[in-house]
């Protein structure tokens, strides 16, 4: 195991048993300290340690102080942002059904306490997209993506609008009408997402998944994401989740049978799989299996389990071992076979590559 791998598992050993840190030198403190901020787990890590009691060195405590400090800014401004929708959107008269890091601020606040946040994601139906966007650009959201061929690829091909920026505020803002793109293997209904969806007190416009649907999305974009510098941070929010909702009654049931119902058995089954791996997650001994044999053999994603532990356990940035580098390429490649169809897919690879080469030749021309 190499070193920048034996620092991850130590990172995920401290969350799970937050106590081991009394021992930690200096210089272990500032290698924890970093391999979390890499790992985008910062403010969980601080999290843990406070809830535990636990005083780091002098040093560390003022990164865990700054990122704590962060977290509650970042906190302040989705709530702004929130009420910003609901003035927005709250006279179309339509659900608006708040997403991931959002839903977690907003309605399971312990959850979201620790946790960093790039931008807002939304679900509304896709009928409605229109009226959405007219009336977010009214409001002062304007669309990120100026380039044809990338609003092309956003409107008809994937599951949300181009990005929308804030022009005032820079608040990014994602609308998405399904959890998955259009040309996606696995086909998940937000019909049946929104109908399940609770509202949310004080903010008639706008709702939040219900439990069920707020993990199994959670798990299902880590699944299909082929970039996992976030990966950890996002089986860290699934395992918070899990040993939370496994107190409501009933709650290993429902979420079997929104996995099975909606498509999306694959990518949970994995997902739990990889938490109860590597945070220790306590799951029910039957719910993994009961979801594989729902999807069969040849449809199983758990031979893929040794693939992602590699890539996840290994640093975000710097370089990376060969081993590591040839799983990442793997996860990359996968995650976009499940988004698009081969023909497709290989167009707009190439595109992508093309893109990016006259990009650098841009550049290179311009120094």
């Amino acid at each position: 195991m190499s070193a920048s791998t034996q620092s991850r598992v130590a990172l995920l050993q401290t969350l799970r048993e937050p106590q081991r840190a009394n021992a930690l030198s200096d210089a272990d403190w500032s290698a924890l300290v970093a391999t979390a901020r890499d790992a985008n787990l910062l403010g969980a890590l601080a999290k843990r340690l406070d809830a535990a009691g636990v005083q780091a060195c002098p040093q560390a405590q003022l990164h865990l102080e700054g990122v704590r400090r962060m977290g509650e800014r970042q906190h302040l401004s989705i709530r702004w942002e929130a009420h910003q929708l609901q003035s927005a959107l709250g006279e179309l008269d339509i659900p608006v059904v708040l997403l991931k890091g959002s839903a977690y601020v907003m309605a399971y606040p312990e959850l979201g306490r620790g946790r960093l946040f790039g931008d807002v994601d939304i679900l509304v139906p896709q009928d409605t997209l229109g009226d959405v966007e007219s009336r977010l650009m009214l409001h002062g959201w304007v669309s990120a993506k100026s380039d044809p061929y990338d609003q092309r690829y956003y409107r008809e091909w994937m599951h949300e609008l181009p990005p929308m920026s804030h022009v005032h505020r820079g608040t990014v803002l994602d609308v998405h009408h399904n959890i998955l793109p259009r040309t996606a293997r696995n086909a998940p209904d937000p019909a049946a997402i929104i109908a399940r969806s609770q509202p949310l007190p004080g903010l008639p416009a706008l709702r939040i998944p219900c439990p069920e649907d707020l993990l199994v999305h959670c798990l299902t974009h880590l699944m299909h994401e082929g970039e996992l510098q976030n990966g950890l941070r996002d089986l860290h929010d699934a395992d918070q989740m899990l040993r939370s909702f496994a107190e409501v009654a009933g709650f290993w049931e429902r979420l079997q049978a929104v996995a099975t119902g909606n498509d999306l058995a694959g990518p949970v089954a994995l997902g739990l799989r990889l938490v109860s791996r590597l945070f220790g997650t306590p799951l029910p001994p039957a719910l993994v299996e009961t979801l594989e044999a729902a999807l069969g053999p040849s449809q199983s994603w758990s031979r893929w389990l040794g693939t992602y532990e590699a890539a996840l356990l290994a640093p975000a940035t710097g370089a990376a071992g060969l081993c590591v580098a040839w799983a990442r390429q793997l996860i990359y490649l996968r995650a976009h076979s499940l988004r698009m169809p081969v023909g497709l897919l290989v167009r707009h690879l190439a595109r992508k590559a093309w893109m990016r080469r006259r990009a650098e030749a841009a550049g290179s021309a311009e120094g």
